[in-house]
């Protein structure tokens, strides 16, 4: 049995990828700064919460993340930790950089002391290449990025590049695109819309406020991308992949496939706040998961209209109080 350490276990894709290593025989992990009071809300939404081990370790803190390591002894180290939010970076910028590239490198940097042969696979992130003037990102795009979460996420990619080169180390970063689930917290701006427009639908009479939904995304199913984190870690020869649908939409037309699915003209509940507008903005995102596809054998199943309707259909189901997950 393998054993894997998920940083970051409490988000999204932790609680995803937990439920699929589960699956596959895994012994998991999960790590939080204070597993004593975390509520691993989505751990318990999924059904997993009593399979998982739950650790406390501070990713800030090296002497923490060495203790922890060599307690637990894993074969696979999934870092998934740290601030999520690109908006919120802008209000946090040092809070950012520190809980994402602090915490990659004390865990990068504990690997090496340990000199144990364990995997490490870093959630990195599209926000590092900026914009790219139409282009689909692939590996070999520079990054350009606007945002202190980019920039944080950036650094962070470096580190892991380095320490495979320099040392030898089996590690590697997923650069993923943006992927959605019910498991969004609601600051995210496509469960924002998902939860406005089923509340509309049902009678509500609120206002959508937005910022620029002019912008452009290319938008992924979350629990199959947790897969292709797993797959990068079972190559012979660590690398790094770009994950991601391969087809952007602006974020207008989500929006409309959302009202859309409950029979409602977007256009009579939205309404622009200019109060929400970023410092700066990447205008369009777009992936190239060409190598994924040839190495991995990966390849999203699901495109935006798809992740519409089933977020739509789950936020219904639990204000049912049925979980459709």
């Amino acid at each position: 049995m393998k054993t894997a350490v998920i940083c970051g276990i409490s988000g999204q894709d932790g609680a995803y990828l937990a439920r699929l290593l589960l699956q596959k025989g895994y012994a998991v992990c999960g790590t939080s700064r204070d597993a004593q009071v975390s509520s691993f809300k989505n751990l318990v939404t999924l059904g997993i919460r009593d399979q998982v081990k739950l650790e406390s370790m501070a990713l800030g803190d090296f002497r923490s993340v060495l203790q922890t390591l060599t307690k637990i002894q894993p074969d696979e180290i999934y870092n998934l930790a740290g601030q999520s939010s690109v908006g919120l970076s802008f209000d946090q910028p040092v809070e950012t950089l520190e809980s994402i590239a602090t915490g990659t490198l004390n865990l990068l940097e504990a690997i090496r002391f340990l000199n144990q042969p364990m995997r490490f696979y870093n959630a990195g992130s599209s926000e590092c290449f900026g914009n790219t003037h139409g282009e689909a990102a692939d590996e070999m795009t520079p990054f350009r990025p606007r945002s202190p979460y980019g920039v944080a996420k950036a650094t962070a990619f470096w580190e892991v590049a380095n320490y495979r080169e320099a040392y030898g180390i089996f590690c590697c970063s997923g650069i993923l695109f943006n992927h959605e689930s019910p498991l969004r917290p609601e600051r995210f701006v496509t469960r924002k819309i998902v939860k406005a427009a089923v509340s509309i639908a049902a009678g509500g009479t609120e206002k959508l406020r937005l910022g620029n939904i002019g912008v452009a995304r290319d938008w992924g199913w979350a629990p199959e991308y947790v897969e292709a984190m797993w797959l990068m870690l079972q190559q012979a020869v660590p690398d790094d992949y770009v994950i991601a649908t391969g087809a952007s939409y602006q974020l207008e037309d989500f929006i409309e496939a959302i009202f859309a699915t409950l029979g409602l003209d977007w256009r009579d509940h939205v309404e622009t706040d200019e109060s929400l507008l970023r410092p700066s903005e990447i205008m369009k995102g777009q992936g190239n998961p060409t190598k994924a596809k040839d190495r991995l054998g990966w390849q999203a199943a699901y495109q935006m209209p798809d992740v519409a309707r089933m977020m739509v259909e789950a936020e219904q189901a639990y204000q049912k109080g049925v979980v459709a997950l």
